[in-house]
């Protein structure tokens, strides 16, 4: 009682600052009403109605407007357009078409109002983003888009003509998806959100403490109990920064506050990974080189290190926090001088996030605690797509393309499920990003049997915990012994960086037909 009287006086005022920076207007955590409880099994039962999430296929959109040879239409970030020439005294706009639901949009007028940037929606321009919008996007975002113009028939008669077809197992996909929200697997369970939000805050606090003492093994156990926190911080925070819900809106900095992640560099990042999985030059997740190569290099892209790397696999993995860390401050200052919504309010957040920690951890414990959660981070987060499917051209199948490029890791022990922090579900997490991980264990079972009745390749991958490193290692040590292949391609851009940044998509052919 004593101990943890001084333990609170000594973090009080440090604390306090922080969790004021955090939520300027909302408090951090604030009381939700309880989500309704899953089943034991799916089978037979299903969870209760949802009723802050509807399936995008019930939503009834207002009349929308549409393109045409004379008129265009100027967008803001809520999708209220205004008609304007689309011809001016220098050039006519080029429509910008996206496919959603079966319907084409002309977005030349909202791009510049996208909140992600308008480079995602250059990237698919004569391309299908269903999946990318039911997958990422929240409800408001999901009613919003339902606004915008419709394509020039002209335009999507030609678009049509030229797009692969759904296939069958991505209209399945799409009907599991909306029978999900049917039945409300995005309600969060609050109660197992406080539980791991107990455990996550007891760690920082033990690790608080037991760096200021003199107990014998003090310095290591402080250590490892701060690289667990450090870990678990990124496990929820990516959760949270995911998530569509309030609770989730009132969290979404979590990372920011106590990981030093930016949710800015991750959202960027991350979401690219998310939406073009181990696509060679687009996915940076599988960009490692020239520490890691997940491939046998060109030569003028190769290194030294890569005939070592099986060897000292473990230094990279270990930087990786660190990586992090320098890449979000980069980030944050970007934002803040490019002038994104909430940028100055997220370096304030990570200005207290290291002033509070550096305060309170000497940096004897500080600094090899975020290589060890670095190194924790990175044994969970690489294995389960290096060792698939890389693909050289973009994949118009979504849903499939994640089936093909993810595995997931079966867990031996209670300790290891908790710390893999549901990524051990990436297949559920890659499929349904914005799902509660609470969820992923019962929906499982439903991928699995998705994968059969609909004759994916390879069905639903999964290897045991140690299985899946091990499987990585190999990777690792056969691209070392490899020889370099003149013309492979290059992990940050072979193509389709550019085309992601400058808007090289099929519907620019398109265009130029049009005139």
């Amino acid at each position: 009682s004593t101990l943890a009287k001084e333990l609170m006086r000594f973090l009080a005022p440090r604390s306090a600052l922080l969790l004021t920076l955090l939520t300027p207007s909302t408090p951090f955590l604030s009381p939700l009403s309880p989500a309704a409880h899953l089943p034991s099994s799916f089978r037979g039962a299903r969870p209760a109605r949802a009723s802050t999430l509807l399936p995008s296929s019930t939503l009834t959109p207002p009349p929308a407007p549409t393109t045409s040879d004379t008129t265009a239409y100027d967008c803001d970030e809520n999708a209220e357009c205004v008609a304007v020439d689309k011809c001016d005294d220098v050039e006519c706009r080029t429509s910008l078409d996206v496919r959603i639901h079966n319907v084409w949009y002309d977005l030349s007028g909202w791009r510049k109002a996208h909140p992600a940037g308008s480079h995602w929606i250059d990237w698919y321009d004569g391309r299908d983003a269903t999946e990318v919008m039911d997958a990422f996007h929240s409800e408001k975002a999901r009613n919003m888009y339902q606004r915008l113009p419709r394509s020039d028939p002209k335009v999507v008669a030609q678009l049509e003509a030229e797009a692969e077809p759904d296939s069958e197992a991505t209209k399945n996909f799409r009907e599991l998806r909306r029978q999900l929200e049917e039945d409300g697997w995005w309600e969060r369970d609050v109660w197992h959100e406080v539980k791991l939000l107990s455990i996550w805050s007891g760690l920082g606090l033990s690790a608080a403490y037991l760096s200021h003492t003199d107990l014998w093994g003090s310095w290591p156990l402080s250590v490892f109990l701060l690289g667990l926190f450090f870990t678990q911080s990124g496990w929820l925070g990516h959760d949270y920064v995911h998530g569509v819900d309030k609770w989730t809106d009132r969290l979404r900095q979590l990372t920011t506050a106590f990981a030093g992640l930016g949710v800015t560099w991750w959202s960027d990042k991350h979401n690219k990974h998310h939406a073009l999985t181990n696509e060679v030059g687009v996915d940076e997740d599988i960009a490692t080189d020239p520490f890691l190569y997940t491939w046998a290099p060109d030569p003028k892209h190769d290194s030294p290190l890569r005939k070592i790397q099986h060897l000292i696999f473990y230094v990279p993995f270990s930087a990786l926090f660190a990586l992090w860390r320098v890449d979000t401050l980069s980030v944050a200052v970007e934002a803040v001088e490019e002038k994104r919504p909430g940028a100055k309010e997220e370096l304030w957040i990570l200005m207290a996030h290291y002033f509070v920690v550096l305060s309170v951890f000497p940096l004897s414990v500080f600094l090899p605690s975020v290589l060890l959660s670095g190194l924790m981070s990175a044994l969970i987060v690489t294995p389960t797509h290096q060792s698939e499917e890389m693909f050289e051209t973009y994949q118009s199948q979504w849903a499939e393309a994640q089936f093909l490029s993810t595995r997931s890791a079966k867990t031996s022990n209670p300790f290891s499920e908790w710390i893999w922090g549901g990524m051990q579900y990436q297949l559920e997490h890659h499929l349904f990003p914005t799902m509660p991980r609470s969820k992923y264990p019962l929906l499982k079972p439903i991928l699995e049997k998705f994968a059969k009745d609909n004759n994916i390749e390879g069905g639903y991958r999964e290897s045991g915990e140690f299985e899946i490193l091990k499987m990585n290692w190999e990777l690792y040590k056969k691209v070392a012994e490899a020889e370099p292949v003149v013309g492979a391609p290059y992990s940050r851009g072979h193509g389709q960086l550019g085309a992601i940044i400058n808007g090289n998509s099929p519907a620019a052919a398109q265009a130029a037909k049009l005139g």
